[in-house]
C-alpha cells in the first residue's frame, strides 16, 4: 500500500496491534521466507572499486540463504550458542552482509567501527564478551587486521579469529600483487586464526541445529565508542524484524534496488537497508569498502545508479552535499526515492538535491537505542521540509517536559520520548546506563525511551527537532561524545575548565570545537591546545576544528558550564565568517531560543539588506536564522 499520511497509518494500526502482523519469529525465518518467495532474484552485489565497470559479486536470495547458514553452522562448530557474542570488523563486502545475519543465527552479532583505534575497539570486544571475531586478514592500503589483532590481545573473552581475504574480488595482476605487497599482521593474542570463507564452504547449506525458539537479543551496536568505556545497545529477533518489516510494508518490493555506501558497523546500512531488503526481497548494492568515502564513490555515484538501476538512495546530508558537487552525468531516471537520515538535513541543500536528482527526497528519523527506525516524511503524502515526520505504524511518540516529565500538548518543545517494537526495557549490556533511561506513560503505564533530543509534534502529529538535551556531537551522522574532547583539554595543566559543542557546519552539519577557561596565572596558545589534543584525542574526527579561551566559561548556578552559551558563541562566529566569505554586509546580532524552532540566529545588516547574499551564505546550515527587528 501508499503511505501518504496520519489515514494510512491508522488504517495499519486499526487491523491489530503489532502481535496480528504475523511476521517470522527470527532472523533465520525472515531470511528464509524471502528465499523461497524470491529464490533466483538479486539479494546482494558488491564491487571492490567504484568504476561503474568494475567486476561485482551478485548473489541471489536463495544463495545469500546458503551462505549465511554456512556461516552460522561454522560458528556454532566453534562453540558460538545463543548468547554468545560474534564481533564483526569488517568494511562492506559480501562476508559482512553473511556474518551480519549468520552470527545472528548461531548467536548475537555485534559489529564493530573498523576505523576505532585498538584501544577502543578492545574496549568493545569486552564490553560485548565477543567469543568470536570475524575480521579482515593483512590486506594493502588497510590496517584493519592489525588493528583488530591487537585489540584481540586485549580481549582474553577472543577465542577465535576468522579472517576475509579481500583478494578473492581482484583479478589479474592484481591479485598476484597482493601476496607481495600484504603487510603482515602480527598476531599477539592466542586465539585460533581461520581463513572464513574456507571453513564456511566446508559447512552445510542447512541449519544443522534449530532455530531459536523465539525472540532474543540477536545483535549489539556501539553508540560511540570514542570514549574508554563505550555504549552498547542490544536489539532483539523482534525489534529488527519490525524495522524490516516497515521497509515491506511502506517503502519496497522485491523489484526495487537499493543503493547504500553506508558501513554494516552503522544501524542505518545494517537495520534499515539491509532489514528493509531482507523483509522485501529488494536488492541491496554496496559499492567499494569504504562506501561513500571510496575512492572514486561521489565521481561515479550517479553512473552506479544508472548501472544497477537503482530506485532508492540511502544517504546522509555529508553525501548528499558533495554529490551536489558533482554533475549528474548519467540516466538516473530509475530513481524514485531517496532516504536522508542520521543527522538534520538542511532546507537548502533538500531543495538542490531534489531539484538536480529528479527525486523525492523522505527525510527519516532514528536511533541507535530503538533499534533504529522511528518516523519519516511520508513517501507518497505532504513532506514537511525541516521536519523528521509522523511516526511510523505501532511507533508512539510523545513530548515531555525535561525535569517534570509531564507530557505536552502541540508546538511544544520537550524532550522526544519513544515506544515502539524495537524499544526494549534493557537498552544498554550495562545495566547501569539504563537508569533513567526510560519515561513511563501514566495513563497507560508503557515505557518510552527517552531520545535525549529536543522538539515537538505539531497539530498535524509531524516532529521537529529542534535541539539536544544530551551533549553528543553529530559530525555527518557520526556520534561524538564530548567529555573526551573535555577529559583530554582538562589534562593539560593551564587548564581549569573545558566544555565541547558542536558547530555549525555546512557539509558535516556540526564539527567538534571547544572553549577553556585558564588556570589563574597560567598561559597558553590555541594552537599550543590543538596540538595537544593532537597527541590525546585517539579519533582524528573528535579533533575540535576551533578552540577558543574565555576569560570565563558561562556557567549554572550550581557551576556547570552552560553550554546553550556556547553554542550561540559558535553560531554567530561561524554565521558572521559565512556572510563574510560571501560579501553580505550583515552579522548576526543575536542568537535567540524560540519555541518551535530551538536556538535561532538573528542578523542585523550593516547597509542595505541582502536577502538573497544571506540566503546563499546561511540556507545551508540546519540552523535557523532570520533578521532581527527593525533589521
Amino acid at each position: 500500500m501508499s503511505y501518504a499520511g496520519y489515514a494510512d497509518r491508522a488504517a495499519i494500526e486499526a487491523e491489530g496491534d503489532w502481535a496480528s502482523q504475523d511476521q517470522p519469529a527470527t532472523i533465520h525465518g525472515l531470511l528464509t521466507r524471502t528465499a523461497r518467495r524470491h529464490p533466483g532474484r538479486p539479494a546482494f552485489s558488491f564491487q571492490l572499486f567504484s568504476d561503474p565497470d568494475a567486476p561485482a559479486e551478485t548473489l541471489d536470495w536463495q544463495t545469500l540463504h546458503q551462505r549465511s547458514v554456512q556461516v552460522a553452522n561454522l560458528l556454532r562448530s566453534l562453540g558460538v550458542n545463543e548468547g554468545d557474542t560474534v564481533a564483526m570488523l569488517l568494511p562492506n563486502c559480501t562476508e559482512a552482509v553473511t556474518t551480519y545475519l549468520g552470527a545472528q543465527i548461531a548467536g548475537i552479532v555485534a559489529p564493530i567501527n573498523p576505523l576505532l583505534e585498538p584501544a577502543q575497539i578492545a574496549a568493545l570486544l569486552r564490553e560485548s564478551g565477543a567469543k568470536v571475531v570475524v575480521t579482515l586478514r593483512g590486506f594493502p592500503k588497510t590496517d584493519v587486521g592489525q588493528k583488530t589483532a591487537k585489540a584481540v590481545a586485549q580481549a582474553p573473552s577472543v577465542e577465535t579469529v576468522l579472517e576475509v581475504d579481500l583478494a578473492r574480488y581482484l583479478t589479474g595482476v592484481k591479485r598476484l600483487a597482493v601476496p607481495l605487497i600484504r603487510p603482515r599482521v602480527r598476531a599477539a593474542h592466542r586465539a585460533l586464526v581461520y581463513d572464513l570463507n574456507k571453513e564456511a564452504a566446508r559447512q552445510p547449506k542447512q541449519l544443522t541445529f534449530a532455530d531459536s525458539a523465539g525472540d532474543r537479543v540477536s545483535a549489539r551496536f556501539h553508540t560511540g565508542g570514542t570514549t574508554g568505556m563505550p555504549k552498547v545497545a542490544e536489539h532483539r529477533y523482534s525489534g529488527l524484524v519490525y524495522n524490516g518489516w516497515i521497509g515491506q510494508r511502506l517503502l519496497f518490493d522485491e523489484s526495487d534496488v537499493l543503493i547504500c555506501p553506508l558501513p554494516m558497523f552503522h544501524v542505518f546500512a545494517a537495520v534499515v537497508a539491509m532489514g528493509c531488503a531482507l523483509a522485501s526481497g529488494a536488492h541491496l548494492v554496496m559499492p567499494t569498502p569504504a562506501g561513500y568515502r571510496g575512492d572514486g564513490v561521489f565521481d561515479n555515484f550517479w553512473k552506479l545508479i544508472e548501472r544497477w538501476r537503482v530506485t532508492f538512495i540511502i544517504a546522509v546530508p555529508t553525501a548528499m552535499s558533495a554529490l551536489m558537487q558533482r554533475p549528474v552525468d548519467a540516466d538516473i531516471s530509475s530513481l524514485r526515492l531517496a532516504f536522508s537520515g542520521s543527522a538534520p538535513l538542511p532546507v537548502e541543500l533538500y531543495k538542490r538535491f531534489e531539484a538536480a536528482a529528479g527525486v523525492t527526497i523522505c527525510e527519516g528519523y532514528g536511533l541507535t537505542e530503538a533499534t533504529c527506525l522511528v518516523s519519516v516524511n511520508p513517501p507518497d503524502g505532504e513532506k514537511k521540509i525541516g521536519s523528521i515526520g509522523l511516526p511510523f505504524p505501532y511507533t508512539s511518540v510523545r513530548i515531555v517536559r525535561p525535569g517534570t516529565d509531564q507530557p505536552l500538548g502541540p508546538d511544544t518543545v520537550g524532550e522526544i520520548c519513544v515506544a515502539s517494537p524495537g524499544v526494549t526495557r534493557h537498552t544498554y549490556t550495562d545495566e547501569a546506563k539504563n537508569k533513567s533511561l526510560y519515561w513511563i506513560d501514566p495513563g497507560s503505564g508503557r515505557h518510552y525511551l527517552r531520545t535525549g533530543d529536543l522538539g515537538r509534534m505539531d497539530e498535524d502529529d509531524y516532529i521537529w527537532i529542534t535541539g539536544r538535551s544530551k551533549d553528543l556531537i553529530i559530525r555527518g551522522g557520526h556520534n561524538i561524545d564530548p567529555a573526551e574532547i573535555e577529559e583530554a583539554l582538562s589534562a593539560h595543566p593551564a587548564v581549569a575548565m573545558a566544555g565541547a559543542i558542536g558547530q555549525p557546519d555546512v557539509h558535516a552539519g556540526e564539527l567538534p570545537c571547544a572553549y577553556v577557561e585558564l588556570v589563574s596565572g597560567a598561559s597558553v596558545t590555541p594552537e599550543e591546545l590543538r596540538a595537544h589534543l593532537e597527541k590525546t584525542v585517539h579519533e582524528k574526527a573528535a579533533r575540535p576544528k576551533h578552540v577558543e579561551i574565555l576569560p570565563e566559561l558561562p556557567k549554572t548556578a550550581v557551576g556547570k558550564i552552560f553550554k546553550p552559551d556556547l553554542r550561540r558563541r559558535a553560531i554567530t562566529r561561524v554565521f558572521d565568517a559565512a556572510l563574510g566569505e560571501a560579501g553580505v554586509k550583515a552579522h548576526v546580532e543575536k542568537v535567540v531560543e524560540d519555541q518551535r524552532r530551538g536556538l535561532v540566529a538573528k542578523l542585523r545588516s550593516d547597509g542595505p539588506a541582502d536577502e538573497a547574499g544571506a540566503a546563499r551564505a546561511l540556507d545551508g546550515f540546519t540552523v535557523p536564522w532570520d533578521w532581527a527587528e527593525g533589521g
